[in-house]
């Protein structure tokens, strides 16, 4: 694989060079204002710091990728978000569900599996594009929702509101393409917006999930 091959899969897009998605790349700043948002929060403990760490970088890889455009700039944010994917499976499930350290990594590392079933059953949905890969985690916030509905009813509508906005986020991205001639400019800058949002708010969920069972909050 040639890791400095630039990649064309943006509406945005119209040559190689650097500046060729204004708004795609710049709207990356959203994340960068949303991880320093969470970060001047109070009561925040290590885990919550961490996920805000990777917020922060995921903006930064997404503008590179954005701007460079280059197959090792896209490999970057793919593993980014998978990271933060990976440490909120971690936490929701040491910190959610209340399960052991040993027994939250093994969820953790069930993430790939259960992914690769998601996306065969899911495979129908062509239509999507891309924007496939992120249905899996769309699903385990829904699951997550539900199996914390009677216990933590706040939580579970935390996580509901994460669902939705992580939903409306895939939309935006997976009519990029499709509605390129209608809109020029493209929609994934949105999917930058509002993900960005989702991200801080699901660190938020956890936050006041965290004070709430200090009895602090």
């Amino acid at each position: 694989m040639n890791w400095f091959a630039t990649i064309d899969g943006y509406c945005e897009r119209i040559d190689a060079s650097f500046w060729s998605e204004p708004l795609n790349a710049v709207t990356n700043v959203v994340f960068l204002m949303a991880a320093i948002w969470v970060l001047r929060r109070e009561e925040l403990n290590n885990k919550a710091r961490a996920l805000a760490f990777l917020l922060a970088m995921i903006g930064i890889a997404s503008f590179l990728f954005h701007s460079v455009a280059t197959a090792w700039a896209g490999a970057l944010d793919v593993l980014l978000i998978l990271l933060f994917t990976l440490l909120y499976i971690f936490v929701a499930t040491e910190d959610f569900l209340g399960l052991p350290r040993r027994s939250a990594l093994v969820v953790t590392l069930g993430y790939f599996p259960f992914s690769v079933v998601v996306e065969w059953l899911t495979l129908p949905l062509s239509f999507l594009g891309s924007t496939r890969i992120y249905i899996p985690i769309l699903v385990l916030i829904t699951l997550y929702s539900l199996i914390l509905y009677k216990k933590f009813p706040y939580l579970s509508r935390g996580l509901a509101m994460g669902a939705l906005l992580l939903t409306i986020s895939m939309l935006a991205r997976s009519v990029d393409l499709p509605l390129c001639e209608t809109i020029p400019t493209g929609t994934h800058f949105l999917w930058h917006v509002i993900n960005a949002i989702m991200l801080a708010w699901m660190i938020e969920v956890y936050r006041r999930h965290i004070i709430s069972r200090s009895g602090n909050f």
